[in-house]
């Protein structure tokens, strides 16, 4: 086999092993432009060679390259690295930090169930009431409830809304 081809080859796949080291290690973009011009050499051997194999090598460059690209971005926020920059120090708990803290909320509004208030605010359908001494903001279950007015807590929405009914 002619040097030239192999050399060609080796290149195109050292510019493709290039891309993925660069999702495992912070180089700023350096491992990336290497593995631009490390490609674009190989298919100048490769078009050295011969032209049809220079026209392959170039299109799997015009045609991989974006491909390889998007893909290494979708994957690159469930790499170690990319946690850690996207999320900081313990980017990876930072999820479960976040759903405790709802699951807390939660639990704190759906003790306010039966609880009975007062609409702070016109309630049209969203406004403010003054519930277990606490303004928050409130949904009226129903129809228009006007300021003043005495309400109970009817129910918690899944987003953490306080629904709240006119006391008859």
């Amino acid at each position: 086999m002619d040097p030239l081809l192999l050399w060609g080859l080796g290149l195109l796949a050292a510019g493709v092993l290039l891309v993925v080291v660069e999702l495992f290690v912070p180089s700023a973009g350096i491992l990336a432009i290497v593995s631009a011009v490390t490609a674009i050499a190989g298919v100048v051997c490769l078009f050295r060679y011969d032209t049809t194999w220079g026209l392959i090598g170039g299109l799997f460059l015009v045609v991989g390259g974006p491909t390889i690209a998007a893909f290494g971005l979708k994957i690159w926020p469930n790499t170690p690295i990319g946690r850690r920059m996207l999320h900081g120090e313990g980017g990876e708990d930072l999820q479960a930090r976040t759903e405790e803290r709802l699951r807390g909320q939660r639990e704190e509004l759906a003790r306010l169930v039966g609880l009975e208030g007062e609409a702070v605010t016109d309630l049209r359908p969203v406004g403010t009431a003054r519930i277990d001494g606490r303004r928050m903001d409130a949904v009226a279950d129903g129809a228009i409830i006007g300021a003043g007015t005495r309400v109970r807590v009817v129910s918690i929405g899944d987003n953490g809304e306080v629904k709240v009914r006119e006391l008859t």
